[in-house]
């Protein structure tokens, strides 16, 4: 007769410190050429539609700090959010954010998918643990985001009794982020000459968060708009 035992997982114990002023923070290489503009691109839909505040800490390729089992441990999404953070001097500059200890949790973390095989969904529960391990059971980001640019394809997990379910995307293929009060979905298209499917925001109402640029334009054609009306009146709009 053979015994059958199910592996027990040890829960790690963590704590949040603060990094030693001389640790070097991990400076991995980004793994392809698109991660920085999709991340450069969803910060700036919010900032355009005002809605990030001085008081939110919004970063990609940046450390964030764990003590695990008396041991700092590293992570640095691609992109990721925290509602509230603990105010620093002005002439200090951020090298990573520790939990709980320089302001509130996490709430949003996003990872674009890499060819490093199973990197971003690993569940890995020793050193160096995954990072799907590290999100749900270290951190516990309540929403996690997994997006393959190549195939255009979006997972959400969020946090339920401390493990991650995956969620339905709904009828537009958008999922709905509850930490930003967003949709978060794929649109393809050009931003900084390069087309591309990008991730985009949407509104509880179902419209796109625009891009500062798209801004911009929108502006500049309805400034040539009233130009042109301006000169069918006999005005010149330059005077």
């Amino acid at each position: 007769m053979v015994l059958q035992t199910h592996p027990v997982q040890i829960q790690p114990n963590v704590t949040w410190e603060a990094l030693p002023a001389d640790f070097v923070l991990p400076d991995d290489p980004v793994e392809n050429i698109q991660q920085p503009p999709l991340a450069a691109a969803l910060t700036d839909a919010l900032g355009a539609a005002r809605l990030i505040q001085n008081y939110m800490l919004i970063g990609s390729n940046f450390g964030l700090v764990a003590t695990v089992n008396k041991k700092i441990v590293v992570k640095a999404p691609d992109w990721f959010y925290v509602p509230q953070v603990q105010p620093v001097a002005a002439e200090i500059v951020r090298r990573s954010y520790t939990p709980n200890l320089e302001g509130e949790p996490v709430a949003v973390v996003m990872e674009f998918l890499s060819d490093t095989e199973g990197g971003e969904l690993s569940v890995r529960s020793t050193p160096p643990y995954g990072k799907l391990y590290f999100y749900e059971r270290i951190l516990q980001v309540p929403t996690y985001v997994t997006y393959d640019p190549y195939e255009a394809i979006i997972e959400v997990r969020c946090l339920q009794n401390g493990q991650y379910i995956l969620q339905q995307a709904d009828t537009n293929g958008r999922f709905w982020i509850p930490e930003l009060e967003l949709f978060l979905g794929i649109w393809q298209g050009e931003r900084l000459c390069q087309t591309m499917n990008w991730l985009r925001w949407w509104d509880k109402q179902g419209n796109l968060l625009l891009w500062s640029s798209e801004q911009a334009e929108i502006e500049r054609q309805r400034a040539e708009r009233l130009a042109q009306k301006l000169r069918e009146m006999g005005i010149n709009p330059d005077d």
